[in-house]
């Protein structure tokens, strides 16, 4: 069946629907070559419509074993070519068929490229999914639905689970689930963490009721503006315990420390990010997944320091309190997939839960 991508702006992609869903969401672009399993499945593009620059997507099928969530939270997917039949010795099914199944629009033999610099100039914007053939009337009535904002709550586990260590006296982490990918979760695991993953609206006095060694914050969906009271209880938290943030989780961190946060244009979405550590002078690629992003004239006044920036566009990359054990990264140093070079920021925790 034809289809299209209409942008806000009155921009026009044709291609070809895999299933008769219209979508509607923020549209946005990830560079990756390999992953898309891992994208399709990260919270953190929860109500958005995904747009992948690499040509060919689903060459190597889906495992369950890559799944970063319980579910995809993607509001649609457009591509290039769709491979109909992967080859990889962890295949169980095709990308055609987990689509249909998790109910996803996909658009498919899209100019993603043109998506992309349309988007790289203009920047992110509302868009949908829809066939060839519907109508004016349609079309306007889907543009008219609001795209919903506080999408923590839609993403975050719904009951508290525990990932048990094999030591007994494994330094223990509440992990607080905002969206969290598995592997993040895996990396400190294997770590040899013993963790218990709560909900995003867990209280700072239940959490700090568990005792714990140390405070994951996750990554995650949307405007960290837009749940001022998850903020608040962040806030409880800090010099109590030892605490380590990524992407949301390190924006929400820095507003409970009183910093800003703003939209960027069109965000960093790719595993090709230079990353520059200014502790060291090192440049490392990383992976990233944000639209938002931390305000560094708003850090001026405060007890951080700025740890690392985005060497394309010289945004804050991560922070650390001067005077607390407290820091966070925007981008994901848990490779899933895509570079290694940061997981020693795993390390780096490891040391802070052991007091050393």
């Amino acid at each position: 069946m034809k289809g299209k991508l209409i942008l806000e702006d009155g921009s026009v992609f044709s291609g070809e629907l895999l299933n008769n869903i219209k979508a509607t969401g923020e549209v946005v672009f990830n560079t990756s070559m390999t992953g898309y399993q891992e994208s399709l499945t990260d919270p953190s593009y929860c109500r958005q419509i995904l747009t992948l620059t690499y040509p060919m997507v689903g060459n190597y099928g889906i495992a369950d074993i890559f799944m970063q969530s319980r579910k995809s939270f993607v509001n649609g997917f457009v591509i290039g070519e769709l491979c109909e039949e992967g080859s990889n010795w962890h295949y169980e099914t095709s990308l055609a068929d987990f689509l249909t199944k998790q109910g996803i629009p996909c658009l498919y033999n899209v100019d993603t490229r043109a998506v992309t610099r349309k988007i790289r100039s203009a920047g992110t914007m509302k868009g949908i999914i829809v066939p060839d053939d519907a109508a004016k009337t349609e079309i306007d009535e889907l543009f008219a639905v609001p795209i919903k904002k506080d999408v923590v709550m839609e993403v975050t586990t719904p009951e508290a689970y525990t990932m048990e260590a094999e030591q007994a006296d494994a330094p223990f982490v509440v992990a607080m689930d905002f969206g969290v990918k598995q592997n993040i979760l895996k990396s400190l695991h294997n770590l040899g963490c013993r963790l218990e993953v709560v909900p995003a609206d867990t209280k700072a006095e239940d959490i700090l009721a568990m005792n714990p060694d140390g405070i994951f914050l996750s990554n995650g969906p949307g405007d960290p503006a837009d749940v001022p009271e998850i903020v608040e209880e962040i806030k409880k938290l800090l010099g109590k315990k030892p605490i380590f943030g990524i992407c949301l989780g390190h924006q929400l961190l820095a507003r409970a420390l009183g910093a800003k946060t703003y939209k960027l244009k069109f965000g960093h979405r790719g595993s090709n990010q230079p990353v520059k550590n200014l502790l060291t002078g090192r440049v490392q690629i990383s992976s990233q997944n944000h639209g938002f992003a931390v305000d560094e004239d708003s850090l001026k006044d405060l007890p951080l320091e700025v740890t690392h920036i985005n060497v394309n566009d010289g945004t804050v990359e991560g922070i650390r309190h001067t005077g607390m054990p407290i820091f966070s990264v925007q981008y994901h140093p848990e490779a899933s997939p895509g570079p290694d070079d940061n997981m020693y920021l795993f390390d780096e925790f490891w040391t802070m839960l052991k007091g050393e």
